[in-house]
This record gives C-alpha cells, sequence and structure tokens, in this order.
C-alpha cells in the first residue's frame, strides 16, 4: 500500500522535468564519431529528410516480356476460374501420359488447345514424335572419354544416339497405345519422315493457328464462353467467396471425365459377389420411449450367440452398481455411458446378427421426442421395421396417444419407404399374458396403421412378447399361458420372412453422408448408407453440394474390408483428396461422371398429417431429408389434391387443413442434394416438422 501511495501522490512533472528536450535527439549525437564513421550516419537535425540521405538511381526501363519459372515454364496470370480448369486438364492428362512428359509441356500442349483436353493429349504425343524423330537427325557429339574402359558395355549402348532414338520410339508407342485403351479417338499419332523440312522443338509446337496470328498469349475464354469440347475440363471446385450458390440448378456441375475405365455390368457384378450369400436387409426398431426396443433386440442378440456370456456378465455387474438391473440387455446396445446412466436410448444403435435366410442389419433408434432427427435418420436407412409397444395398462394409451411416439413414428417410417412391419406387444408378462389385452391392442393399432398409415393387412405381423424375460424371441414360447391361445411364429422367425426390396445397383452412385470421422491412417472416413449404383475400392467419387473430388482409398462392410459395395449395404469410406472440414452430414457422395442434382427450390407433393394450424404461404418448417436438417419455407401452394386418388380438388387455396394433401413450391434456406421420387424414392422422400412433431411428408415431383 504504500508504493500505492507514493505513485498516487507523485508529481508528474518534476519527473517529466528535461524528457521533451530530448525527445527525438539520438543518443549517438552526445558522442563524437571518426569523420569516416560520420559520412555514413544519418543526422535528423542536419538533413530531416530521409530520402535526401539514400542515394537515387536511375530506373532502368524494364522489357515487356513474360515471367518464367526455373523450369522454363512461363507463368501466365491466370484466374482463379482458369487455374481451375487447367489444373483439372492436368489431371486427366497425368492419367493418360504418367510421369513420363515434363509439366511445362503438359501446360503449353493445354493452353495451345484453349483447355481442350482430346486436343491437348493429341499435341503432347505430336510433340513426343517429332522430338523422337529430332533426335535420330541429330549427329553424335563427341563423348568424354571414361577413365575405366573395361565397364559393362550397356553403358557404351546407353550412350548411343540410335538406342535413345529406339528408347523414345517405344515411349511413344505406349502412350499411344494408353492412350487408345483410354478412350481417345484424335490421340491417333502421327507418322513422321526421317527427314523433315520443318522441326519442332521445346514449345515450337505446329499448330494451324501458327501461320496466321503471331505467338502471343491469347485471352481465354470465361466459363460461359468455353466451347462444348473443352467443357470437359471445366472447374472441378469453386474457390469463389460465394460458395452458399453452389447449389443452384443453373450452377450444378456439368458431368466431367473421371478416369476412364472398363465399364462394369453392376448387375452381373452384384449377382457374382452376392448370389451365393444370404439376402440383406436393414431392420429398424422403433416405438415410445420405454416400450422395451434396447432390451428386447438387446436380449435377442444374446441369446442368437451375438455377445458372449463374459460380456453380458460384465453388463449385470455393473448395471447392479447402478440401480438398474433390468437394463443389463439394453446395455449391448446402449453403448455411451450418457445412455446407460439415463436409461434412454439417444442415437442409432447398430449391429448385426443372422437368421437362416437373411442377414440383418439391426437400426436400433431412440423414443424420446427429443431425438426424433436422430429416429429419422435410422428410418431413412432401414427396408423393414419392428414397432414394439408396452402391453401394460395404461402405458399403451399414453405412448399411443396425443403426445406419445407411436404414431409419429409409424408415420414416419412409412413415409421414408418401409412397407412391412412386425408389431412386438412386449411386457404382455405384465398382464399375465392375458389374450384380451393383446387382442385389444391389436385392434386398436391395425386401424390405426392400415387406415391411416397406409400399410396393407398382409404387410402387418403381431406377436406377444417379452423382451425381459426372453419369451417367444427366437424360438416358440413354451408357458402354457401364452401357448395354448397363441401358435404364430416367434420373433426371429418373422424377421426371417421379411422380403428384401429391389436393389437399384444399375442406377448412378449415389450415398448420403450420415457420419464423418477420423481415421486411423491417412485420409478420414465417412459412413452412410448406398442408396442407388455401386462403388469400388480405388474408385473416384464426387462430394456434393461442394462438387470436390475425392478417391475411395479404403472401403469397410460390417468391420471387415471388401472390395466393392451396393445399393443397401451400410459402409465405411476412406476418402482422400478432399478436406475433412468441407465434408459434412447431409452431403452426398456421387458418381462424378452423373452427379446428383442441388438446388434450394423443388415443387412436391405433401400429405398433411394431423396438425392444430393450416399451412399457408410463407408458412415455415424444418425440411428433413435423410441425414440432413434445414429451414424451408412454403413460397406457393399450387393447389389441393385427393389424398386417395391424386386429383385436383382445388386450384390455389388459400391454405391446406390437417389430413389432406396438396402440390406446393418449397424453398430451402441452403443448397440440398435431392432426386425426383420418380428416380430414385430413397433420395425423393423428405419430412417437415415444427416444434418437435412431424406436420407432412413430401415426394418431389420437380426440381425448379
Amino acid at each position: 500500500m504504500a508504493r500505492h501511495r507514493s505513485v498516487r501522490g507523485m508529481n508528474y512533472d518534476e519527473e517529466y522535468e528535461g524528457y521533451f528536450d530530448v525527445y527525438g535527439h539520438s543518443v549517438e549525437e552526445d558522442y563524437c564519431g571518426s569523420p569516416s564513421m560520420d559520412q555514413y550516419m544519418y543526422d535528423r537535425s542536419k538533413q530531416p529528410d530521409m530520402s535526401a540521405f539514400m542515394q537515387t538511381v536511375d530506373d532502368i526501363a524494364e522489357e515487356d516480356h513474360e515471367v518464367q519459372d526455373h523450369g522454363g515454364a512461363i507463368n501466365y496470370p491466370l484466374d482463379p476460374m482458369e487455374e481451375g480448369k487447367l489444373q483439372s486438364c492436368l489431371d486427366e492428362l497425368r492419367s493418360v501420359v504418367g510421369e513420363s512428359v515434363s509439366e511445362t509441356i503438359l501446360i503449353k500442349a493445354i493452353r495451345d488447345a484453349n483447355f481442350d483436353i482430346e486436343d491437348a493429349l493429341k499435341r503432347v504425343l505430336d510433340n513426343s514424335t517429332s522430338s523422337s524423330a529430332a533426335v535420330s537427325e541429330t549427329a553424335p557429339l563427341p563423348q568424354r572419354e571414361r577413365k575405366h574402359r573395361d565397364r559393362n558395355r550397356k553403358e557404351k549402348e546407353t550412350d548411343d544416339p540410335e538406342s535413345k532414338a529406339v528408347a523414345l520410339e517405344k515411349v511413344r508407342e505406349e502412350i499411344q497405345n494408353m492412350a487408345l485403351s483410354h478412350g481417345f479417338p484424335g490421340a491417333a499419332l502421327k507418322v513422321v519422315a526421317a527427314k523433315t523440312s520443318k522441326r519442332s522443338h521445346g514449345f515450337d509446337i505446329p499448330s494451324p493457328a501458327s501461320d496466321s496470328t503471331p505467338s502471343t498469349p491469347r485471352p481465354y475464354d470465361r466459363l460461359g464462353a468455353v466451347s462444348p469440347a473443352s467443357s470437359t475440363c471445366s472447374s472441378r471446385r469453386d474457390d469463389s467467396p460465394g460458395a452458399e450458390k453452389i447449389g443452384t440448378p443453373e450452377e450444378t456441375p456439368s458431368p466431367i471425365r473421371a478416369k476412364i475405365k472398363k465399364k462394369v455390368n453392376a448387375q452381373e457384378e452384384y449377382q457374382k459377389e452376392r448370389g451365393n450369400m444370404k439376402e440383406k436387409v436393414n431392420l429398424v426398431v422403433i416405438g415410445h420411449v420405454d416400450a422395451g426396443k434396447s432390451t428386447l433386440m438387446g436380449h435377442l442378440l444374446y441369446l442368437n450367440g451375438q455377445v458372449n456370456k463374459k460380456l453380458m456378465h460384465k453388463y449385470e455387474q455393473e448395471s447392479k452398481k447402478l440401480g438398474k438391473q433390468s437394463f443389463v440387455y439394453a446395455w449391448v446396445l446402449d453403448e455411451t455411458g450418457e445412455e446407460r446412466s439415463r436409461g434412454v436410448t439417444m442415437d442409432i444403435g447398430q449391429s448385426h446378427f443372422e437368421t437362416e435366410h437373411k442377414e440383418v442389419i439391426l437400426l436400433d433408434a431412440p423414443g424420446h421426442k427429443d431425438f426424433i432427427p436422430n429416429m429419422i435418420l435410422g428410418a431413412a436407412q432401414a427396408d423393414v421395421a419392428i414397432l414394439v409397444v408396452d402391453a401394460t395398462r395404461g402405458e399403451f394409451e399414453t405412448g399411443f396417444e396425443s403426445g406419445g411416439q407411436t404414431r409419429e413414428h409409424a408415420l414416419l417410417v412409412r413415409s421414408l419407404g418401409v412397407s412391412q412391419m412386425a408389431v412386438v406387444v412386449n411386457k404382455l408378462d405384465n398382464e399375465k399374458w392375458s389374450q384380451k389385452r393383446f387382442e385389444e391392442v391389436k385392434k386398436t393399432l391395425s386401424q390405426f396403421l392400415i387406415k391411416h398409415v397406409g400399410f396393407r393387412e398382409a404387410d402387418l405381423q403381431f406377436l406377444p412378447c417379452s423382451g425381459l424375460t426372453g419369451v417367444n424371441l427366437i424360438s416358440r414360447p413354451e408357458i402354457e399361458e401364452l401357448r395354448s391361445w397363441y401358435t404364430g411364429p416367434c420373433l426371429l422367425e418373422v424377421i426371417d420372412r421379411f422380403q428384401c426390396p429391389e436393389r437399384p445397383v444399375s442406377k448412378p452412385f449415389r450415398m448420403p453422408i450420415s457420419d464423418v470421422f477420423k481415421s486411423v491412417g491417412a485420409g478420414f472416413c465417412v459412413a452412410g448408407r448406398i442408396e442407388t449404383g455401386f462403388i469400388q475400392n480405388g474408385d473416384k467419387a464426387m462430394v456434393m453440394p461442394q462438387g470436390e473430388s475425392v478417391l475411395v482409398k479404403g472401403l469397410t462392410l460390417e468391420d471387415v474390408a471388401r472390395h466393392s459395395a451396393f445399393a443397401g449395404d451400410q459402409v465405411v469410406l476412406t476418402l482422400s483428396g478432399i478436406d475433412m472440414a468441407l465434408v459434412t452430414m447431409g452431403s452426398v457422395l456421387c458418381d462424378p461422371a452423373n452427379p446428383i442434382r442441388v438446388t434450394t427450390k423443388v415443387q412436391a407433393r405433401i400429405v398433411l398429417f394431423n396438425i392444430q394450424l393450416p399451412v399457408t404461404k410463407g408458412f415455415q418448417a424444418l425440411f428433413h431429408h435423410q441425414s440432413l436438417c434445414e429451414q424451408a419455407v412454403i413460397k406457393r401452394i399450387i393447389c389441393q389434391l385427393h389424398k386417395s386418388t391424386g386429383e385436383v380438388v382445388r386450384e390455389r387455396p388459400r391454405c391446406l387443413t390437417k389430413n389432406t394433401s396438396g402440390m406446393v413450391v418449397i424453398e430451402i434456406a441452403r443448397p440440398v442434394c435431392v432426386e425426383l421420387y420418380k428416380d430414385a424414392k430413397e433420395l425423393g422422400r423428405f419430412m417437415l416438422r415444427v416444434g418437435g412433431s412431424t406436420v407432412a411428408a413430401g415426394m418431389i415431383t420437380e426440381i425448379l
């Protein structure tokens, strides 16, 4: 405190006395120096202008010449669009000629060909031909006399110009064969005579325009003025600041020519690889929270031999410590600590098991209303579904009535394309296996699922079970109270009877990305379900809507490395050639020769559910499409349709009320990757949600 008081009572005028007298005065000026040193010292008091001290030299007039780098390549000024086109063409030429031709020759050929890949390749090959002819005509130069004359004769043969010409001729033939095998019809080489009147050296490649126009760098067209021949080398990425505008329909990248390879018949490849294997089906388990979904499927996995006894014993001991012994089987699928402590599934739990005729990919969806987006993600990847309901009195009514998730889950899976469902009446042992209670639940759900949701009666199967005790899971019930009135199949038999949908393996490759994570080695990994087409290890793909090209370096299917994967498979791909930060959930991997369409406005047919407020122009909602969730607004209501027949009921209505159907125009806040429903049903469906509840399901009929 004493120090603070001394500072507070300090007289600053006394402290700064004499300070301004030496301000701007160098300390060195108080000391003398030698005359020779003084002539190189700058004195501010004598020469206040610093420029007077510096010696000026007359500017040397620079010639107007082109800048060259150390390798001799001419660096023309390029804008970002031309730079992207140049890099794209370089990649294509490298895939054909390899490292046999220098980069400077490739760049020169690309620019002379105005970014036309076929013309540039022809120029490169013609250049290699003329170079080989020139080498064959050049007289041998005097060679340095070797000290060791007893060396191998191969060294002398290497210095022979004739052997050089032969080697270059072999390289030329290899390049020509590679070009023809890659499908470049205009890349045939010309036969050059032994002696020509005009030779081409270095960059002096003869061209039709060289006789009439001087060899000066000509301005190249913008993207909009590129000729059709050169449009195949358009830029694959957009480095402009307005990256959000990449997804508009007019800016969707045109199909680019990837590394051309032998076409593979997808259907034949699928039959060859999967013909002798079991059919694969994706199964999602849905239902109200605390209906027993995770316990039911966890016990099924344990009884089916997918979980060993040692791990099960560990779960029993840990669940006892937390006082949650009844959740022991749920821990098989609920792996995170938060899910186990709260006793609620929060994310999609994935596992797999086999039946007699099927290979099943199990997706355990969360039942809590706060995690409906995760449930939609799981349902979008499913082929069939199991709806689990609690048979306990009061619990079933709570989950089925307004506010419960049984209704919403059933509507969601049907709207996402699931047409087959098994309804498990769980916890029926709490009602002493009462047939009356089972028939009551079955009647209520059948009426709702058939009349309101749209399931066919033949595609529904009801069965009683107990997830905790394991009754009627993998074998017919032995309890007399249940066996006396139920003679149907067990749960495992119902799953084995599901029909697998047809896999569209012949369509272009499409894979929505549901997860992105860092891999152990180089690159990173993305997970998702292949909706259409197929992919092989080493193929090139495109990430949309970013428009970035990637290389598939690894492919994992059910934790096993595979060479290829087909539509319907849940795969993990290892990618390279792109920054991990650019790939997000909701992006789509697609065929670079046939990319998916990107847009911010679609015309769709929507079906409204039991909503409280009518839908009008300007109605805002969340647009759920696969793993993507974006803000959207209804810009226009075109007409109201009959819910069953699809006929137009009213043109340009002012609003759409509950349980009605209509044609609307929807604008999305950011670009999304979509397909028409008629082309790819999996990528043509979407959901609209408001305030934590689903208000409508839709099908895309037109991309605007």
